[in-house]
């Protein structure tokens, strides 16, 4: 018996979409990428004391949208959360995110592989405000810190570990970026951060329902090279395995260039991070007949507009799902479709 079919991994991923907003989170603070470092801050954002957070609602929008388009159970009650750790380019020393009432929970999202069509579910979709950014390799004997992207809105989508290969984890990657361009939730630029992805990876064997010692690999900037570190660390947990070895419950990181993942620290639980209601934001509530606007205004999906131009255009699969792969393709195609003879 070959080692992969002894064996059985389980992938969970944690995907990270910052938001198509004008400004940040909970302050006025415009989002620029490629702006010169700390030009797009405030006392707010630089965590002075006094300072006092504003909800961002196009935030929520967002969120609501999504959620709808994933088919999650919207939360109508909701509160923030601060997840309390100290690095350098967190200037507050806590970040506020949302801990036991996400926005979004349950859902799925539909995938299509070479073994057949599958529910890839989802445990949850929270808001939370993402960090600086550390820059190491700018001067030689000390580390800089670029506050720009402190307080950027993000979406969190987090899904169930029902994920067996590393195909299926590209497949899934694919399609959700599609999808959040198709709703001008996020850009889906991975090579711009936009658009992140930590995988959690374990292995057992074939048969078992338990789950093995999980490995999060971290801040993954591409599809390719999330299948990647999946087939890299699966190899190395099953080698781990069969020399009678432990798993360590890890967070690593990938080097695309040497083809390794490589260990950063033991993984965090929750309880690390003392997580308390934020004092500074009130509750909030969202309402069913919002909700319903929100519907009302989204654009037809494009696994529901791709199914039509099958049947409506005899379009084979292939062709449909290309020109569903972005919204501005459609529209082009269905005003080429109105104004030319078929």
């Amino acid at each position: 018996m070959k080692l992969n079919e002894k064996y059985q991994v389980v992938i969970g991923l944690e995907v990270h979409a910052q938001l198509l907003t004008k400004s940040k989170l909970f302050c006025g603070d415009p989002i620029a990428f490629g702006a010169a470092p700390n030009t797009q801050v405030s006392p707010i954002s630089l965590a002075h004391p006094g300072t006092l957070p504003v909800m961002n609602k196009e935030v929520i929008n967002l969120a609501v949208k999504l959620g709808i388009a994933l088919h999650c159970s919207i939360t109508q009650h909701h509160y923030f959360a601060r997840k309390n750790y100290f690095y350098p380019d967190l200037p507050k020393g806590y970040q506020v995110s949302q801990h036991t009432a996400p926005i979004c929970e349950g859902g799925y999202l539909n995938i299509y592989t070479e073994e057949g069509a599958k529910k890839v579910m989802l445990n949850r979709i929270h808001m939370e405000e993402d960090a600086g950014k550390s820059i190491h390799d700018l001067e030689e004997n000390y580390s800089c810190i670029d506050l720009n992207r402190a307080g950027t809105p993000l979406l969190e989508i987090v899904t169930e570990p029902c994920i067996h290969s590393s195909d299926e984890a590209f497949t899934f990657l694919t399609d959700l970026r599609k999808l959040v361009r198709w709703l001008n939730v996020c850009d889906g630029n991975m090579e711009e951060g936009s658009l992140r992805c930590d995988a959690n990876i374990s292995v057992r064997l074939a048969g078992e329902t338990a789950l093995g010692t999980r490995v999060e690999v971290k801040n993954l900037n591409s599809i390719r090279n999330v299948k990647k570190a999946i087939e890299l660390e699966t190899e190395r947990l099953i080698q781990l395995l069969e020399n009678g070895e432990s798993v360590l419950q890890q967070t690593r990181s990938f080097d695309a260039d040497k083809g390794i993942t490589f260990a950063l620290r033991s993984k965090e639980e929750a309880d690390d991070y003392r997580y308390f209601p934020e004092p500074d934001l009130p509750a909030f509530f969202i309402s069913a007949a919002h909700m319903k606007n929100i519907k009302a205004s989204m654009p037809m999906l494009p696994d529901i507009l791709q199914n039509n131009y099958k049947e409506t255009y005899g379009l084979t699969e292939y062709d449909a799902s290309i020109i569903c792969s972005d919204q501005e393709d459609a529209t082009f195609y269905e005003n080429l479709v109105k104004h030319t003879k078929h």
